[in-house]
């Protein structure tokens, strides 16, 4: 019944007290169904049975100077992974195409690093005006690190919808995953592209030694900042990273977020990100009663569900491909 008048609250406009809050995140694993009906009532209202696919494309690997200490692509991973620069055009252009094979509505070209080049930027702004004539419908959505202004303008005049750039954490917890940029450096990203005409992008990366209270800050430092999408990622500890070994997760408590996530930004995209696979294991569809989006294909570094099993895992829930561009709530 607690979980129940939390939704009944949330859709009346009002907020969660950092009490019910906690209670979300303590929530008891025999009362974990009773949350989750809870949550997708809040769900249901703004995006009804719509699931909304995105994919991803690698097309900077590695070579990054940033000392993240869940990235396998910093300065400090050890990791074995393919590095590689800049992807020709004609590489991001034919990625598009796979994704709109796929009915990912959204496009997600990434590139490692701290923020673009102007070499890289032109090859990401002539691949993006390639894609728009071909796809018109697709939505575009551009990580590429830190922005200067007149990159900003430059992505939106190539007809980028979105950018990605994730607070990864709390403000407080910041300094125990990086220090080679600050908290604020990626909240005024996410303004600037906000300001640009830019729908913002921004998550988190779950299971970094955080506190519930960081997990909390997360989920309304996000609504403060007003981002449209949200991806959640939980962490996949990569061996020679700095958070190698790291495993404090569990399916039931993934969940747990993805509602305090819906509850606390209720009108916006919440995305099942990475680690989606390893964290949520046999309860990945449970995640799609607070989330309405994931991420289909592979990661940036690690490989995802295979596409048949997503699809199918749509299917068996009675859940249906939302193609609208930009999608911010179904009919409210």
């Amino acid at each position: 019944m607690m979980f129940e008048q939390m939704a009944k609250k949330v859709l009346a406009g009002e907020e969660l007290t950092n009490e019910e809050a906690l209670a979300v995140l303590q929530c008891p694993d025999e009362e974990i169904l009773l949350l989750l009906h809870a949550a997708f009532q809040v769900r249901k209202y703004y995006y009804e049975n719509k699931v909304k696919l995105n994919m991803i494309i690698n097309t900077k690997s590695g070579l990054c100077p940033e000392n993240c200490g869940y990235c396998a692509q910093s300065i400090v991973s050890k990791a074995p992974i393919e590095k590689y620069s800049m992807m020709k055009k004609d590489e991001i252009v034919a990625g598009a195409m796979r994704a709109a094979e796929l009915n990912a509505g959204t496009y997600c070209i990434v590139a490692s690093g701290r923020g673009p080049v102007n070499r890289e930027l032109d090859i990401v702004v002539d691949a993006v005006k390639e894609i728009k004539n071909k796809h018109e419908d697709m939505t575009i959505c551009a990580c590429l690190g830190i922005l200067k202004p007149e990159q900003a303008t430059r992505l939106k005049e190539a007809g980028v919808d979105r950018y990605n750039h994730n607070i990864n954490t709390s403000e407080t917890h910041h300094t125990n995953i990086t220090t080679s940029h600050t908290y604020e450096d990626r909240v005024n990203t996410v303004g600037l592209v906000k300001d640009s005409g830019i729908s913002p992008c921004s998550g988190v990366i779950i299971g970094m030694k955080e506190t519930f209270t960081d997990v909390i800050d997360m989920a309304r430092s996000l609504k403060v900042l007003d981002a449209d999408s949200i991806p959640v990622n939980f962490l996949h500890a990569i061996d020679g990273t700095p958070l190698e070994g790291t495993d404090l997760l569990n399916p039931r408590y993934c969940l747990k977020v993805l509602c305090l996530f819906r509850f606390i930004n209720p009108t916006k995209e919440i995305r099942i990100s990475g680690g989606r696979e390893v964290n949520l294991r046999s309860l990945q569809p449970l995640g799609l009663y607070p989330a309405n989006s994931i991420f289909i294909g592979d990661y940036l570094t690690t490989e995802g569900q295979e596409g048949l099993a997503d699809k199918l895992m749509l299917e068996d829930m009675g859940f249906e491909v939302d193609l609208e561009p930009l999608n911010q709530g179904v009919g409210k």
